[in-house]
Order: C-alpha cells, then sequence, then structure tokens
C-alpha cells in the first residue's frame, strides 16, 4: 500500500528499565485499536526498536501521539518520528 506513514525509531537510553515495557506495550496496543499502528518491533541487538504508525493527518500529529509513549514519559528511549514515503 503506497502512502504516507511515520517511522518511529525508539533507542534505548542509558537508564532504560524494563519496567517501561509493559506500559509502552499497552500504548502500542491502544494504537493499534484505534487503527492508527502499522508494524512494530524490537532490534535484534537489543538496542531499541521501531514502529510505523499510519492514518495519521500530519508530522505534527504523529510527534504529538509519540510524545504520549511511555518511552518518552519515562524517559527511557529517545524517539524520532519521520515521515516516509512508501510505494
Amino acid at each position: 500500500m503506497a502512502g504516507t506513514v511515520y517511522l518511529v525509531l525508539a533507542m534505548r537510553q542509558p537508564g532504560f528499565t524494563d519496567a517501561v515495557v509493559q506500559p509502552h506495550r499497552d500504548f502500542l496496543d491502544a494504537l493499534q485499536a484505534e487503527g492508527k499502528l502499522q508494524l512494530t518491533g524490537g532490534f535484534a541487538d537489543g538496542s531499541g526498536g521501531a514502529y510505523v504508525l499510519c492514518n495519521v493527518d500530519s508530522l505534527a500529529q504523529a510527534q504529538a501521539i509519540v510524545a504520549t509513549d511511555p518511552l518518552v514519559t519515562m524517559q527511557a528511549s529517545a524517539l524520532s518520528v519521520h515521515e516516509w514515503n512508501t510505494r
């Protein structure tokens, strides 16, 4: 499916704790229930992970969603959002 989606890269900070994992998963489950999560997964080396937001109107909206991710609010990971034109 072609279109614009938003790639979110999450890289673990030195103070990462496993206490953030379940709240982050709950956050992703809620996005999926809203139809805004296309794909998610962790990196094999354990350094972080990524997820793809869809059905989002703008980069600003994607950034606002990501700002509420427990990985951000609990300062466990550095997240960056990239507008991604897929084909």
